[in-house]
């Protein structure tokens, strides 16, 4: 329960109107207060942790200054926005966040009306909040429109897509560069070296809005002014800001202001508002702001499990199994230093991934390439075309940004690629743009593909052995968040026969095909099942593609029914697979698809997801009755 009667501001405040009620000494505590109110709430839950610390002073600006919810303020994935919550009638919530049935930890439409875009994924808030603005003009409207994207989001490309494109039509739209040198972990973005180093002068942007206005009203003759000065300047104004870049795209740029000078912070945003075209306001903050264990450690708190409030260390559970990403990061650098053809890649997500204890074991083999996970697969492609092997590792929501990608870069070519894709399946907590529910389908429709998916941790190690000496194009590993089971790991690898499954227990009533970490629930359901006197032959498929045909047509010769179960949607998955070639075989029998349903799936733990979908053990051994017509 939280204690109201320590915060003089915070819970005056219902709602953005409040906020524009405040004298300024009271919207500085009211900052205080909301780091820490969400210290408090968020080390008892965990939750995203450190960029919310870093836009406190920029949220309660913008909402001061702007209208809203009449003018739009478009978050970039929404890691920053828990400030934004707490001000927009959500500060009550705050504590239900990432919870079952709770608030969702990003931005999102249905949630509130000071949401303007949903939001998971970096780099689409320029891209968005182009599409308002337009829309706003169309609807002769007078709307502001505010983009806030974190710089980490700026090593995404289609960024500067959006802003090319804003420069062309030139619509009012604000856009609010968060630059705090971080994205998830270090930023790799080559432009924040340049910020860093640079200082702007005082009265560069009184000389530059001048000179902008008197050539904008010029037409064509007006734009070959610009260009002229911009070639004759550009060494004097290189000196000046580190904005070349963005008005070379068509934006005119302010800054940079310090993101946590909250004075400072709604001069500017006062003065821009009043501008026409595509503006960009360069703010520099500090990820973690007002919490020294997030200021010192920014990435271990970007994600937080609940923690200590005073020393932020992770409350630890007793008796927990290595995760299936640790599993992974500690194989590839075992293979690596085997074979030296191996190399890491990630896209702004080392520590996410394990690929960290590549990075730290054999540095030269790893690399980053930020949140652009189209370049980072094409980017293997050019490797692989040179007798190297890269293991690119990207969570399977985010993997989905390369589709086209590993499809005319990789397949098409047959390129021995391997594609590791951690969080496959529902991930939890962080809810429906980051469960990873379409892998199997969209890399099953590729071809040349093989899609393994290991039923423990043990099996995993094996598979990317596997997928590392596999000679006959791309591989695809797939498995789950969080904690693997905990078997017994061997010394060294072993290969798995590609496209082979394996009979765990053997049944004659009713055979379960099962994939990934549904292999478990099969044999926990196969065993409560005995008690009922039904058995149950529970394979584990082990490969999505290639299927085991010579299994499926014994399985087929024995049972007429078939259940397939897999952590995948239920449209085009591994069932999906089944069923189309046991059509094929004019197989007689029935056959029970059970996997992820046809609609996008709220936040949860996910034992209680899976129990709520019906697709753990419990849920598995009632089905099956129906299906056998047992109860």
């Amino acid at each position: 329960m939280t204690d109201k009667s320590k915060y003089k501001v915070l819970f005056k405040v219902d709602s953005p109107k409040d906020i524009r009620a405040l004298s300024l000494d009271e919207l500085k505590t009211l900052c205080t207060e909301i780091r820490e109110y969400m210290v408090d709430v968020i080390s008892k839950i965990g939750g995203h942790f450190g960029g919310g610390l870093g836009t406190v002073e920029l949220t309660v600006a913008l909402h001061k200054v702007f209208d809203t919810p009449n003018d739009l303020i478009v978050w970039d994935t929404g890691h920053q926005a828990y400030p934004h919550k707490i001000l927009t009638g959500r500060r009550d919530k705050l504590g239900t966040i990432r919870q079952l049935n709770g608030i969702s930890g990003f931005l999102k439409r249905s949630e509130s009306e000071y949401d303007a875009f949903g939001a998971g994924h970096a780099s689409t808030s320029i891209s968005a909040a182009l599409g308002m603005a337009v829309a706003r003009d169309i609807n002769k409207s007078d709307k502001k429109v505010i983009a806030i994207i974190g710089d980490g989001a700026m090593t995404g490309g289609m960024a500067y897509e959006a802003m090319n494109n804003s420069g062309i039509i030139k619509s009012n739209l604000i856009v609010v560069l968060n630059d705090n040198n971080m994205s998830i972990g270090s930023n790799v973005w080559q432009i924040s070296n340049y910020f860093s180093e640079m200082i702007s002068h005082p009265e560069y942007n009184k000389f530059k809005g001048a000179i902008w206005d008197l050539t904008g009203k010029l037409d064509n003759f007006g734009d070959g002014i610009r260009r002229v000065t911009a070639r004759l300047g550009s060494g004097i104004k290189s000196m000046l800001t580190p904005g070349m870049l963005f008005e070379a795209l068509g934006f005119r740029y302010f800054g940079p202001v310090n993101g946590h000078n909250l004075d400072q912070l709604i001069k500017m945003f006062e003065h821009v508002k009043k501008y026409n075209g595509p503006i960009l306001v360069h703010a520099t903050s500090e990820k973690g702001k007002g919490y020294k264990p997030a200021e010192e450690h920014v990435q271990r708190l970007h994600a937080a499990t609940p923690f200590d409030k005073v020393t932020g260390e992770a409350i630890k559970k007793e008796g927990a199994a290595p995760s299936y990403t640790s599993i992974f990061g500690e194989a590839l650098l075992e293979i690596a230093k085997q074979n030296p053809k191996v190399i890491g890649i990630t896209a702004a997500m080392s520590d996410g991934t394990g690929l960290d204890i590549l990075k730290n074991g054999l540095p030269d083999r790893f690399f980053d390439v930020g949140i652009a996970e189209e370049h980072a697969v094409t980017f293997a492609a050019g490797l692989a075309t040179q007798g190297i092997i890269p293991v690119v590792a990207i969570y399977s929501t985010f993997m989905q940004r390369a589709f086209d990608q590993i499809i005319h870069d990789v397949a098409l070519q047959k390129l021995h690629v391997v594609f590791v894709l951690d969080r496959a399946g529902l991930v939890g907590a962080d809810g429906p743009t980051h469960h990873g529910t379409f892998d199997l389908t969209y890399l099953r429709l590729i071809p040349h593909m093989v899609i393994m998916a290991p039923k423990d941790e043990a099996e995993l190690r094996n598979m990317l052995f596997t997928a590392v000496n596999y000679k006959g194009g791309p591989v695809a590993v797939r498995y789950p968040r969080g904690s693997a089971l905990g078997v017994k790991l061997q010394d060294g690898f072993s290969e798995i026969p590609i496209g082979k499954a394996e009979c765990l227990i053997e049944g004659k009533d009713v055979a379960i095909l099962a994939v990934g970490n549904m292999v478990e629930y099969a044999q926990k359901a196969s065993e409560k099942l005995l008690n009922d006197g039904i058995k149950c032959e529970v394979v584990n498929m082990r490969f999505i593609k290639p299927l085991d045909e010579n299994m499926l047509d014994q399985i087929a010769n024995r049972f007429n029914k078939i259940l397939t179960l897999e952590e995948n949607t239920i449209v085009g998955g591994f069932g999906s697979g089944v069923m189309e070639y046991l059509s094929g075989k004019k197989y007689k029998g029935d056959i029970l698809r059970l996997g992820l349903p046809d609609h996008f799936i709220d936040h949860g733990t996910q034992k209680e997801l899976h129990k709520i979908l019906g697709i753990d053990s419990d849920g598995l051994t009632e089905k099956i009755k129906i299906f056998l017509n047992k109860k």
